[in-house]
């Protein structure tokens, strides 16, 4: 790993994907899921004010001050997290660890503090992998019943500050749910339903209507580096871990790079 830790940050970086701070949430979440990236960077006449996520845009998009509200309506402005973090070009990557262990997307400068590239957890794992197996790297997973409100779930999300749960019928694992599903959902309803049906119709929305699946599970034994190719190749944010039959725990971009 320490050949790896010659590489420089523009060896890892990738384009910079932006959203400007006047545009609207519908946007801001279609560039998302479009160009599978989460958070955006934010930018204001060209300069970075923050980034957006699908969290954010889902917590402002279920607030009761938006309820009336269609998303094509709602400014970016609206969701910008302008806690962010940066980094130069010709910095060692040996920085970003740190880094993206506290953020999900660090902002690249050049010497004259313009935009010119990002750096996420997916770019990181395409050089360096966390040492160890799959149950070193995993994160405590999480269930929610399949006839569980979506309101509900989000206020765990909130709460327990939890992005996803395994989806379960009983005892049978049925898919997952995350932030993007609750952002998708909540996104979709405000531009279908009137606004005086809109908190109706968002209260009785279950978990099964806006579930992910079918869930992509791993052998406990399965190499780490093999996973996290299957989480590039798929463009997915997690994988849960089976042994013995049962769902043991759930490794995510996040998980890795905390083991790195």
């Amino acid at each position: 790993m320490s050949d790896k830790f010659q590489l420089l940050v523009k060896d890892v970086m990738a384009r910079p994907i932006t959203i400007a701070k006047s545009a609207f949430v519908s946007e801001a979440l279609e560039k998302m899921l479009n160009e599978d990236v989460d958070p955006l960077i934010v930018t204001n006449n060209g300069a970075v004010i923050g980034t957006t996520s699908r969290a954010a845009i889902a917590e402002t998009l279920g607030s009761r001050r938006s309820q009336t509200m269609k998303a094509t309506s709602i400014h970016v402005a609206n969701t910008v997290e302008e806690d962010f973090t940066s980094a130069y070009p010709d910095q060692g990557i040996d920085i970003l660890v740190p880094l993206l262990q506290r953020y999900k997307l660090i902002v690249v400068l050049d010497s004259e503090h313009r935009l010119v590239g990002q750096v996420t957890a997916g770019d990181l794992l395409k050089v360096l992998r966390p040492p160890g197996g799959l149950l070193d790297v995993m994160e405590p997973v999480y269930t929610i019943q399949v006839e569980e409100r979506a309101v509900h779930l989000r206020r765990r999300m909130l709460d327990g500050d939890i992005d996803r749960f395994i989806v379960e019928e009983d005892d049978s694992v049925l898919g997952i749910v995350t932030e993007t599903d609750i952002a998708k959902a909540l996104y979709a309803f405000k531009d279908i339903v009137e606004g005086t049906r809109q908190e109706f119709r968002i209260r009785n929305l279950l978990v099964r209507d806006i579930m992910s699946t079918p869930l992509i599970t791993v052998d406990a034994d399965t190499d780490v580096s093999d996973v996290i190719d299957l989480m590039l190749k798929k463009n997915i944010s997690s994988v849960p871990i089976v042994e013995s039959g049962g769902i043991v725990g759930i490794v995510t971009r996040n998980s890795l790079i905390q083991a790195l």
